[in-house]
C-alpha cells in the first residue's frame, strides 16, 4: 500500500461504525414498573405491583451469559380498589400467606432482531412452576437501558381464581407488562 493511501484507509476504517458491547448489570427498581391488564365482566381492568426486586446481567456480546431474576411481592398488588386488593391475596387467588412471592428466573436469552430478545425461563407462582418465554425489547436511551416486555399469563395454569372465580367473570388471560430500567455499565 502506498503511503498516500494509508491516511485514506485509516479514515475509512474509523468511519465504519463498530458494534459495541452494551452492558446492563444494575436495575433501578424505582424507575421500573410491573403492571397487568385483564377483563372483568366485559370491562378492561388495570393494576400494578408496587414491590419487587430484580437482578440483571446483560451484555449484548455475551448473550450466553445473560441472566435475570425477578421477585414480586404479591401482597403489594394494587388492582384499583381496596375490595379487589383484599380478594386477590386470599387462597382463591395468590394465597400470599403461603406464597408471598412470584419468581421468574431466566435460563437463556435469544436475540430475535436488533434490540429484540426472547427470554426463556421458569415462572413460579402459587407454588406452581412453568416454563415461559418472554419477548423483550431493549430501548437504549442516553446510557440507560429500558427493557419492555409482556407475558400473557393463563391464570388456570397457576391455579389463580379458584372456586366462585373459576368461571369467566375474570378473563383467563392476564397480560403482564413490565418496564425494567437499568443504567449502562
Amino acid at each position: 500500500m502506498s503511503l498516500r493511501l494509508l491516511p485514506a484507509a485509516a479514515f475509512v476504517l474509523c468511519a465504519i461504525p463498530a458494534a459495541q458491547a452494551v452492558e446492563y448489570t444494575r436495575v433501578n427498581t424505582h424507575a421500573s414498573q410491573i403492571s397487568f391488564t385483564y377483563n372483568q365482566m366485559g370491562s378492561r381492568m388495570y393494576g400494578t405491583f408496587g414491590k419487587f426486586e430484580a437482578t440483571l446481567d446483560f451484555d449484548s456480546e455475551h448473550l450466553d451469559r445473560a441472566h435475570t431474576t425477578l421477585h414480586i411481592d404479591l401482597a403489594s398488588i394494587d388492582a384499583g380498589s381496596e375490595d379487589a386488593n383484599t380478594e386477590l391475596v386470599k387462597p382463591a387467588w395468590f394465597d400470599t400467606e403461603k406464597f408471598p412471592m412470584a419468581v421468574f428466573e431466566s435460563s437463556h436469552f435469544t436475540e430475535v432482531a436488533q434490540n429484540r430478545y426472547l427470554i426463556a425461563g421458569q415462572l413460579t407462582l402459587k407454588g406452581i412452576t412453568r416454563e415461559v418465554q418472554v419477548p423483550v425489547e431493549l430501548k437504549p436511551d442516553n446510557a440507560i437501558g429500558i427493557f419492555d416486555g409482556e407475558l400473557l399469563l393463563k391464570r388456570d395454569e397457576f391455579g389463580l381464581g379458584a372456586g366462585e372465580w373459576a368461571d369467566t367473570v375474570v378473563s383467563k388471560d392476564i397480560a403482564i407488562k413490565f418496564k425494567v430500567v437499568a443504567p449502562q455499565q
